[in-house]
């Protein structure tokens, strides 16, 4: 699927609120969306599990939804379906270290088809992917918000309602822009 709305937007940028650690402001096509950050706040990452969603200039490489619960029309990334034996490995250490695995999986891992809809549409960023250090973050995402935009384990997370919005207007040239 690689249809979008007229031209990709090239920056989503990425604050946090005033007043808050865990929540932020993003800031796309003069639309200003709520957003969810890690526990941690934003901040250069420490280590895995740390809760802070990284600082920094971000790709946003390709997305994966559950076909299962929604049908996305138009994006102008390339989507992959979610499938119940989908996981991300967060293993320090293991050679699939922040990479897609199949389960099951011999090392620690976070299930993709999640019982919530967090992960009902994600988008990966590249952090710590093109440039992978074993121990420098795994599964920071760009996904879906909890109702009450409680904080991540470090993603920016969004209500599916602006997701839909944001998705026809994103390429594979926009950046998130986290600061």
């Amino acid at each position: 699927m690689q249809k979008h709305y007229g031209n990709p937007l090239r920056i989503l940028q990425v604050r946090q609120k005033p007043g808050s650690r865990t929540k932020g402001l993003l800031i796309a096509d003069n639309r200003v969306i709520q957003c969810a950050l890690g526990r941690s706040g934003i901040g250069i990452k420490r280590g895995e599990g740390d809760g802070i969603t990284p600082r920094g200039r971000f790709l946003l490489l390709y997305g994966m939804i559950r076909q299962d619960r929604l049908t996305i029309r138009s994006c102008g990334l390339r989507l992959s379906a979610i499938g119940q034996d989908d996981g991300w490995c967060d293993a320090v250490g293991d050679c699939n270290y922040n990479r897609p695995v199949t389960l099951p999986y011999g090392a620690s891992y976070e299930r993709l088809a999640r019982d919530d809809h967090l992960y009902d549409i994600v988008l990966v960023m590249d952090f710590n992917i093109t440039n992978r250090m074993s121990n420098g973050g795994s599964a920071i995402f760009f996904h879906l918000a909890h109702d009450d935009y409680r904080p991540t384990e470090g993603c920016v997370a969004i209500s599916r309602k602006n997701m839909e919005w944001l998705l026809p207007r994103i390429g594979p040239d926009t950046v998130m822009v986290v600061a």
